[in-house]
C-alpha cells in the first residue's frame, strides 16, 4: 500500500481505507480483472473489508488473516456479546504513533533506532511467538523504516484512527461484510481480541471459520505461509477449478 515497504508516498498525502482502495481498484482495472479474492492481513484486512463494502462488485471473496472485522459495537450487543476488555500498557505506541509522530520520529533519529523501533513490534511487543523471526528476517522486514520519511508515513494510519489526520473519504467497515470470508487466526499473540468466534459470526454472515492456526501470532503469513496459502487454496477450490486448476 501507498507509503508502506517500498511503494510510492502518497501524491495526495491521504493514508486512510478511501485512498487505499482507490489505488487498488486502479491496480485492478490495469490488469483487467473484473472481480478478485482479496486478502489482507491487520491494516490490510481492513481496508479489504472497506473495499469489500465499498465496491462489494469487485470482491468476489475475502480472506482475512488475524482478527479484524468491522466495527459494530450495537450489533455485537444486540448479539449479547459483551465489550472487550480495556487493551494492556504495551500499546503505548497507538497514542505515540497517532498522537505525537514528529516527536517520536525525531527521538528515532538513527537509521539503526528506526529499525530497532521497528524490530520491536517482531519481538518484546508480543505480537508473535519468541523466536518467530530470524536475525536475517528482521534484517529485511525493517529495511525501508530505516529512512525517517518511510517510518514517518507508516505512522499515518495511526492518526487517522486517532482522529489527527484528515481523510479522503469516511471510512465503509460500519456494517457486515456480505461475500463469503474465510477467517484464519494465530492464537499466540497479545494483539487478539475477545469473543472471536462470535463477532465474527455478525461481521461475516457468511464466514468460514474463524480457524486457529496454532503456533502462529500476528504475522500469520510470515509465520505459516505454507498453511495459509493452502487454506486459500482450498477456499478458491471452486475459482481454480474454473480456470484449469492455475494458482
Amino acid at each position: 500500500m501507498r507509503g508502506y515497504g517500498d511503494s510510492d508516498f502518497a501524491p495526495d498525502g491521504f493514508y486512510d481505507f478511501a485512498a487505499f482502495n482507490a489505488d487498488l481498484i486502479g491496480l485492478l482495472d490495469a490488469l483487467g480483472w473484473e472481480r478478485a479474492v482479496v486478502a489482507g492481513h491487520d491494516l490490510g484486512a481492513m481496508v479489504a473489508i472497506d473495499l469489500a463494502n465499498r465496491h462489494p462488485d469487485r470482491v468476489d471473496r475475502l480472506v482475512v488473516l488475524d482478527d479484524s472485522m468491522p466495527d459494530l459495537p450495537d450489533a455485537f450487543a444486540a448479539a449479547g456479546i459483551p465489550p472487550g476488555t480495556p487493551k494492556p500498557a504495551i500499546y503505548d505506541y497507538q497514542r505515540r504513533q497517532g498522537l505525537h509522530a514528529d516527536e517520536l520520529v525525531a527521538e528515532l533519529d538513527t537509521p539503526e533506532r528506526r529499525r530497532r523501533y521497528i524490530a520491536e513490534f517482531f519481538g518484546h511487543r508480543m505480537w508473535c511467538p519468541p523466536d518467530a523471526f530470524s536475525e536475517a528476517d528482521l534484517a529485511l522486514l525493517t529495511e525501508p523504516y530505516a529512512d525517517a520519511d518511510r517510518l514517518r508515513a507508516s505512522f499515518a494510519d495511526y492518526e487517522v484512527v486517532m482522529g489527527t489526520r484528515p481523510m479522503s473519504g469516511p471510512e465503509l467497515t460500519d456494517r457486515p461484510v456480505q461475500q463469503p470470508t474465510l477467517v484464519l487466526v494465530g492464537p499466540d499473540q497479545v494483539t487478539l481480541g475477545d469473543h472471536v468466534a462470535e463477532r465474527c459470526a455478525v461481521a461475516y454472515p457468511q464466514v468460514v471459520g474463524p480457524f486457529w492456526v496454532p503456533g502462529a501470532g500476528h504475522f500469520m503469513p510470515w509465520e505459516k505461509p505454507i498453511v495459509v496459502n493452502r487454506a486459500i487454496r482450498a477456499f478458491c477450490g471452486d475459482l481454480l477449478a474454473t480456470r484449469g486448476g492455475a494458482a
